[in-house]
């Protein structure tokens, strides 16, 4: 099934076709992705099953980028921040390679009353080993016609495509759900049930990641299917 929608994926990377991965990727471009958000919709806990953020949980991941090992740290705050109305979370991650600061993001998301995790936006900072930061993927949703996506469904369909951002040349990730259920053994426990998911964006055409979600943990395994080569693999939950 994997290798059907990478060929799905790379067809939406060259030309515009029919194929529902196409389709989500020219409504980002087109600006006719345009999601109504209501307060009133969204409650205050995110606890998709797939991707809980409860407050105070730390998740640790160990992995290759850029050819670099590093460690990414992923903290859930309690601190909120208002966008477009709707009260979201304030999640930090911090990747380091023996100690060196690589990037630092902060990232908002919030979860509508059907469970669907929305994502509001990033401020991100990549660091080079010469001092310079790089800030270009940060985005917010209503600022210079961003859009906000869905991270995880509430009930992720198999080969069902979903944006997960959208602003034009900056932040345009889509996501299709490719399987669910089966095992996987990670260094500290094994957890069934997973779903495993594929990523893609035009604005990194020879790139397709492989995301491993696990019940009550979020993302346990991320992985370069095509490009640079790149994994991180969830060593340790705190919280």
């Amino acid at each position: 099934m994997i290798r059907s929608v990478l060929v799905v994926l790379a067809t939406a990377a060259g030309t515009a076709t029919t194929s529902p991965a196409a389709s989500h990727e020219v409504t980002c471009r087109s600006g006719g992705y345009e999601p109504v958000l209501h307060q009133a919709d969204f409650v205050k806990v995110i606890n998709n099953r797939y991707f809980p953020l409860p407050v105070g949980r730390t998740l640790t991941y160990r992995g290759v980028k850029d050819g670099k090992t590093q460690v990414d740290e992923v903290h859930v705050t309690s601190q909120r921040k208002v966008i477009e109305g709707i009260s979201a979370v304030v999640v930090s991650d911090v990747a380091t390679h023996h100690g060196r600061l690589l990037e630092k993001t902060t990232d908002w998301y919030a979860q509508d009353k059907r469970g669907n995790v929305w994502y509001l936006g990033e401020r991100t900072a990549a660091y080079s080993p010469g001092g310079g930061v790089d800030r270009s993927g940060s985005w917010l949703a209503g600022a210079r016609d961003a859009e906000p996506g869905i991270v995880m469904q509430a009930r992720p369909r198999l080969l069902q495509a979903y944006r997960q951002e959208c602003l034009p040349g900056t932040a345009e990730d889509t996501a299709w759900t490719v399987s669910q259920g089966g095992s996987f053994a990670l260094r500290f426990r094994t957890v069934r049930h997973v779903l495993t998911s594929l990523e893609f964006s035009r604005l990194e055409p020879g790139v397709i990641d492989k995301k491993i979600y696990a019940p009550g943990l979020g993302i346990v395994v991320e992985k370069a299917m095509s490009g640079p080569r790149e994994v991180a693999t969830l060593v340790s939950v705190r919280g």
